[in-house]
């Protein structure tokens, strides 16, 4: 009964009727538990539906069985990593690509973890494994794009994103890849190509929105401001359907904030714990990942990039004390602080494996700057901030991830940016010496004064590598600035006043939360 199941599944499968499959298998597993061929099939169905916990389960239930199996392991990997085991994940990964060094999945696969976890130097070599073993494999193409830009290898971005397009002309990602550089000025013919790209029946959303951001970046790049403002609304608004935001409940969290912080935290039991962290809070394209590339420019500095081991530290606590963040601050002793200083630098410690000092600049900081100071009392924080109209602009002309809802709609991003300079502010008046306030605007108008008082406030040294941040040869994650940052300080990068009263709402709602807009 169990194998004629099994086989049913199969067709199931084939047919593409996943979910009848699923439920087959479900059976077969009930009358023969350990049955490899089922549990393996579970394990792809289960990560086909994104349950990563389930399928890494019958992954390593299989293992045992077919430890020669590259797919099987590749599978695992890709489980394992999504549930934050990456160093398990890694060696799965590189064990399938021992086990089937011809297999181009195999390497795309190590080269995509790679390259998520800034080992980009790796990461590049094995895409390259992968395409030379299948030369129209476009994810891999894709992928190296992304990690030879994060290297600052922009040429190579640049013509590995080209050859994707000339390989699929509409690819969506391809075009999005070229536009998100920030350095390639695209031409007449470009936008005609796009054009056509965008035109096409039935494009997933994603790919409209992809498109259309690029598209709007090529008519920027062709002066016509007016249409690529509404090219980017039309993708804004087709991405603010997709992805959650809670503008009140936002506002309500910063008043929480305020008001729980508003009272002392215990004195810490260790006032040097945490001198190892600088932490840089900021708003998306104001400036953050340039003063990040300044600090990595020292040599005590290593630069973490957008790692999220605060978040996720504040998280389980919230877990531990089955009570919302901020809610539970109260309640928490010294001895709490401490304790979760110590594993927030447990977690961190590869950033310090070959310089004393390091930066963590995850966009939910600026939340979190209370609880930071509480746990680390020694570490230092710069708050970096831009023109608020310009912040809002560039983070409109952002594609970013479904976590950052609040970019789609310019009335959002308005309150998002009074809230956080709200917050940021009673952080600077509530922590001097601790929290830095610095200026985007003043860091381009004035670069040597600003980066000296900015390496004083961090108790280090000056070195003029800082002041030739982009000659530091350093994984940026950040694509968008990943290329800007390695070139020399530039003052041109106002935008609003191109597009005139366009942004004059946005204007008005800014005023009206008690920002200072010309």
């Amino acid at each position: 009964m169990a194998a004629r199941l099994l086989a049913r599944a199969r067709e199931e499968w084939k047919r593409r009727q996943f979910d009848a499959a699923e439920q087959t298998i479900t059976s077969v597993l009930a009358l023969a538990p350990d049955d490899p061929d089922a549990l393996r099939m579970l394990g792809v169905a289960a990560q086909r539906r994104g349950d990563q916990a389930t399928a890494a389960d019958c992954f390593e239930r299989v293992l045992a069985t077919w430890p020669q199996d590259a797919d099987l392991r590749v599978g695992l990997g890709i489980a394992l990593y999504e549930r934050g085991r990456i160093d398990d994940a890694l060696a799965h990964m590189r064990r399938a690509c021992e086990l089937a060094p011809a297999s181009a999945s195999g390497w795309f696969n190590l080269g995509e973890a790679l390259w998520r976890q800034t080992h980009a130097q790796e990461a590049v070599v094995a895409l390259q494994r992968a395409i030379a073993i299948e030369p129209a494999h476009i994810p891999a193409r894709l992928s190296l794009a992304r990690a030879q830009a994060t290297l600052g290898q922009v040429d190579a971005a640049v013509a590995g994103y080209r050859e994707v397009l000339r390989l699929d002309v509409g690819n969506a990602e391809g075009w999005f890849g070229l536009a998100n550089l920030n350095t390639v000025r695209f031409d007449a013919d470009d936008v005609t190509r796009l054009r056509a790209a965008l035109a096409r029946p039935g494009l997933p959303p994603r790919d409209q929105e992809l498109l259309g951001f690029a598209l709007a970046k090529a008519l920027e790049d062709q002066g016509d401001y007016a249409q690529a403002f509404d090219t980017f609304a039309l993708a804004n608004a087709s991405r603010r359907k997709r992805v959650r935001w809670d503008a009140a409940g936002e506002r309500r969290r910063v008043d929480a904030i305020l008001r729980v912080f508003a009272d002392a935290t215990p004195l810490p039991l260790d006032p040097s714990l945490g001198s190892e962290a600088i932490f840089i809070v900021s708003i998306p394209r104001s400036g953050s990942t340039l003063v990040e590339q300044i600090l990595a420019s020292h040599p005590q500095v290593e630069g973490a990039n957008e790692i999220k081991d605060l978040p996720q530290v504040i998280d389980a606590e919230t877990r531990r004390r089955a009570s919302a963040f901020p809610l539970w601050v109260p309640g928490a002793t010294a001895q709490d602080w401490q304790r979760l200083g110590q594993e927030y630098l447990a977690r961190t410690a590869r950033w310090r494996a070959t310089r004393p000092r390091f930066t963590d600049k995850s966009l939910v900081t600026w939340y979190l700057v209370g609880a930071a100071l509480a746990m680390l009392p020694a570490a230092r924080v710069v708050v970096v901030r831009r023109d608020p109209v310009e912040t809002c602009l560039a983070c409109y002309r952002q594609l970013f991830t479904e976590q950052t809802g609040f970019t789609c709609d310019l009335d959002e991003m308005a309150d998002y940016c009074i809230d956080f300079m709200r917050l940021t502010r009673f952080w600077l008046q509530r922590h001097p010496g601790r929290v830095l306030d610095l200026s985007y605007e003043s860091l381009v108008a004035e670069p040597e004064p600003v980066i000296r008082g900015l390496l004083d406030f961090c108790d280090l040294p000056f070195d003029p590598a800082c002041l030739a941040f982009h000659k530091t040869s350093r994984t940026v994650l950040s694509t968008p600035s990943a290329a800007q940052v390695r070139q020399p300080l530039r003052r041109d990068t106002a935008r609003s006043a191109r597009y005139g009263d366009k942004l004059d709402r946005l204007r008005q709602r800014l005023r009206d939360g008690g920002l200072a807009v010309e």
